[in-house]
């Protein structure tokens, strides 16, 4: 039986707020032809980040329920999910939900066009491949027990599979339905741009969250760069080695500045009459390069306060892109000025 209109538009519209806190507003300024599809495909993902999150359960079982979610995303099976115990271990009420109507969610999957649900298939597949390696490498891993990262080639297989993958869904599916007919000067790279655009996003979290995710036992910051400096994985617990690792650390940060300035230039190559779809881009490219200036100066390892653009940015940002719009050169420049 397929799900009414009102079903959708609360799983779609209510429920996709409540799990994507800030990136909510970036959905609801797409194009209304490409927003249901990224919706149903971010919510989808939501749903397998929150399975692989539920930190109570034991790894095993989140691998067998993610696998077992996988198989019902490509259609390969059509077994019953049954999450209702999973649901009952969540603390936030949303994602307990979002469990719960995981059926409705895929029962929505099936209702768009052949070539989206290809799309949104391949794109889950690779960022669930990301969750279930996670979880597998840091099996085991606590405060006590931190597990790192053991080299650069790691860290960007982990950004690619959760976060660059997104980028190439994201420019095909705007490209089949917004644009099919657009020339570009070098689509190839345009395509790297995306890449690299996704990967950034997923760096800058990864250098926000560290002090959390330490305390977790996870250090995504590469042994081996960190041996270079003389300093181990339990040694980013102490703040006095801040200064030690900051060479470690500001490395990153110029990586994840490369790689969104890469997403600045494959935003201003949208075609220029695609003006919402230009701001869904823009804004959490400016707001994470204003994160990663902030994190330049505040000190990283912080285990108290998290670093992050403030609302009064973010406000200004997203007011300033919008007015600025109608002058091009300005506009343009915005992504400098951060």
């Amino acid at each position: 039986m397929p799900l009414t209109p009102a079903a959708e538009r609360e799983l779609l519209t209510s429920l996709l707020k409540q799990v994507s806190r800030s990136f909510y507003l970036t959905l609801r300024t797409l194009p209304r032809a490409i927003r249901r599809q990224i919706g149903l495909a971010y919510l989808l993902a939501r749903t397998t980040d929150t399975i692989a999150d539920t930190e109570i359960i034991p790894v095993a079982q989140r691998l067998e329920a993610l696998q077992r979610l996988r198989e019902r995303i490509l259609g390969t099976s059509n077994n019953a999910l049954g999450f209702g115990e999973l649901a009952k271990q969540q603390g936030l009420p949303a994602e307990r939900v979002l469990l719960e109507r995981v059926e409705e969610s895929l029962k929505l999957l099936t209702t768009l066009p052949e070539q989206d649900v290809k799309l949104i298939r391949e794109v889950l597949e690779t960022i669930t491949s990301g969750q279930e390696l996670d979880l597998r490498r840091f099996d085991g891993a606590s405060e006590k027990n931190i597990i790192a990262l053991k080299n650069d080639s790691e860290l960007d297989d982990y950004t690619y599979r959760v976060a660059g993958c997104v980028g190439l869904f994201w420019t095909n599916i705007c490209r089949a339905h917004l644009f099919p007919d657009a020339q570009f000067h070098d689509e190839t790279k345009w395509h790297h741009e995306a890449l690299c655009f996704g990967k950034g996003l997923q760096l800058v979290n990864i250098l926000r969250d560290a002090p959390k995710d330490l305390r977790h036992g996870r250090c995504y910051l590469p042994l081996d760069q960190l041996s270079k400096a003389g300093l181990s994985p339990a040694d980013l617990l102490k703040p006095e080695n801040e200064q030690r690792l900051r060479p470690v650390y500001n490395s990153y940060l110029d990586r994840a500045h490369a790689y969104l300035s890469a997403g600045w230039n494959y935003t201003n190559t949208i075609p220029r009459d695609q003006m919402r779809l230009r701001l869904a881009c823009a804004w959490p490219v400016l707001i994470g390069l204003k994160t990663i200036k902030r994190l330049r100066t505040e000190p990283a390892f912080d285990p108290v306060k998290r670093v992050k653009a403030s609302r009064a940015e973010v406000r200004g940002i997203l007011l300033r892109s919008v007015l600025l719009y109608p002058f091009p050169r300005t506009w343009q420049r915005l992504g400098l000025h951060i």
